[in-house]
C-alpha cells in the first residue's frame, strides 16, 4: 500500500482541473456529473491503493493508476451524456468501468507490463466494459438498439486527439508562415492537449533504452537527424526515467500511439475477413446459440459477413467493437 500518496487532495486537484476541460455545451447539471464521478473514482481508487495492505504499489504507481482511471471516467462520462442515455441510468455504466479499469491496472502493474501495454489493455478493457453495459441497458428495454449503437459511437478521447492534431497542424502552419505557436500547459491531470516534443523524445528514449542497440539505430536512422541527435542525447542521461515521470511516460505514450497511421481493421472488408475467420469456427446452430441474447444488428452483422458481406446500416467503428467483443467472450 503506498502510504505516502495524498490521495485526497490529489483527487481534488484532478477534479478542479478536469472542471476546465468539461466540454463548454454541457449544462451545469451535466459539468458537476463529469467532475464529480471523476473526482469520486479518483477518491475512491486513491484510497483503495493508500490503505489497503493487500496491494502492494508505490506512490508512483498509486498515482498513476488513480490518473488512469480519472482520464477515463472523464472521457466516458461524457460519451454518456452526448450519447443521450437518460441520467438516472449513468451511474451503473460508469460504476462498470471504474471496476474494470482499477482490476486491470491492479493486474497489469503487478505483473510489471510495459507502460504501453498496459494502456493498451486498459483501453481493450474499457471498450468492452462500456459497450457491454449498454447491451445490458438494452437488453432491460431501457434503450433501444439505435440508442445502444449510437452510444457505443461515442468517444470523447478521439474527439480530443483530433482536436489536438488541429491545433497542432494551425501551429505547424503558423510557424512556416514566421509566426510564434502558442504553448498549452497540461498540469498535472493526463487528457490529450498539445504536447512538448522535447518530452515525447525523451519518453522514446526511455522505450529506446530498453531495446536491442542494433535495432534502436535502424529505426534513428529513418528519424529527423536533429530529433536523432536529441534521442541519443536523452538516452545518455542518467535516471531519465525518474526524470521524465510515469505520468507524463504514460500521456506521452497515448498521445503517439493515438498519432500513429489509423488501423484498417476499421475498414469494412476487414471487418469482414475478422468475423469470416471466428464464424469458420462453428456451426450454424452453435452460432445461433451463442448469439440468442445479441440484438438483431449483430446478427446480421455476422451472418452478412459469413456470406462475404458487410451489414452496412452498422458503422465500421461500431462493427469493430462488436468483431472483438464476439472474439473476446468466447
Amino acid at each position: 500500500m503506498a502510504t505516502k500518496f495524498d490521495y485526497e487532495s490529489f483527487a481534488q486537484n484532478l477534479a478542479a482541473q478536469a472542471q476546465e476541460l468539461v466540454p463548454p455545451e454541457f449544462n451545469d447539471v451535466q459539468k458537476q456529473y463529469v467532475v464529480n464521478t471523476l473526482g469520486n473514482f479518483a477518491l475512491l481508487s486513491g484510497k483503495a491503493l493508500a490503505e489497503d495492505p493487500n496491494l502492494n504499489f508505490n506512490e508512483e504507481q498509486a498515482v498513476t493508476i488513480t490518473q488512469i482511471i480519472a482520464e477515463w471516467s472523464f472521457h466516458k462520462s461524457v460519451d454518456l451524456i452526448r450519447s443521450g442515455i437518460p441520467q438516472q441510468y449513468w451511474d451503473s455504466v460508469m460504476q462498470k468501468i471504474a471496476y474494470t479499469i482499477f482490476e486491470i491496472a491492479k493486474q497489469t502493474f503487478s505483473q510489471g507490463l510495459p507502460n504501453d501495454k498496459i494502456i493498451e489493455l486498459i483501453e481493450h478493457h474499457v471498450k468492452k466494459a462500456y459497450v457491454e453495459a449498454l447491451g445490458e441497458l438494452k437488453n432491460k428495454g431501457i434503450i433501444d438498439e439505435g440508442l445502444m449503437e449510437y452510444a457505443a459511437s461515442q468517444s470523447n478521447m478521439d474527439k480530443m486527439a483530433q482536436e489536438m492534431q488541429s491545433q497542432q497542424d494551425q501551429q505547424a502552419q503558423a510557424a512556416a508562415q514566421g509566426g510564434v505557436p502558442t504553448t498549452q500547459q497540461n498540469g498535472n491531470i493526463d487528457f490529450p492537449k498539445v504536447d512538448s516534443k522535447v518530452l515525447k523524445l525523451a519518453t522514446v528514449a526511455m522505450l529506446f533504452k530498453k531495446m536491442n542497440q542494433d535495432k534502436v539505430q535502424t529505426i534513428l536512422n529513418k528519424f529527423d537527424p536533429e530529433e536523432a541527435q536529441m534521442v541519443v542525447k536523452f538516452m545518455k542521461v542518467p535516471n531519465l526515467a525518474e526524470k521524465v515521470g510515469a505520468q507524463n511516460a504514460l500521456r506521452c505514450l497515448q498521445e503517439i500511439k493515438t498519432n500513429l497511421p489509423k488501423n484498417t481493421d476499421l475498414t469494412p472488408n476487414r471487418i469482414v475477413t475478422r468475423l469470416r475467420k471466428f464464424t469458420s469456427k462453428y456451426t450454424t446452430k452453435d452460432l445461433d446459440t451463442m448469439l440468442i441474447r445479441e440484438r438483431m444488428g449483430v446478427k446480421r452483422l455476422v451472418f452478412n459477413a459469413m456470406e462475404g458481406k458487410y451489414y452496412d446500416k452498422m458503422p465500421p467503428k461500431v462493427a469493430s467493437i462488436v468483431a472483438t467483443h464476439l472474439a473476446d467472450s468466447v
